[in-house]
């Protein structure tokens, strides 16, 4: 346990981050796993743009690495570029 005030606060601060962080992610997790299973080029184009916020917003907050979310961005977009060429 915590000795000191400033600790404690660090203490409760720490675990409400780490609420919002695993929130945030999970999101992300979900509007990506959206993209990945969109059948059709135009749901997937959508929920690409979704995505693409999620992750861009993610980043901002430095839940992300910029590098990965730019990385998941790309991969992404290959995917529904993919699509689109198979329709």
């Amino acid at each position: 346990m915590p000795q000191h005030k400033s600790a404690e606060k660090r203490m409760r601060k720490s675990a409400s981050e780490r609420a919002d962080n695993r929130q945030i992610k999970s999101q992300v997790r979900k509007l990506v796993k959206k993209v990945r299973t969109a059948s059709k080029p135009d749901e997937a184009q959508t929920a690409l743009r979704d995505a693409t916020s999620a992750l861009d917003r993610a980043a901002k907050r430095r839940v992300l690495h910029n590098s990965t979310a730019d990385r998941h961005k790309s991969r992404l977009a290959q995917h529904v570029n993919k699509l689109r060429s198979k329709a």
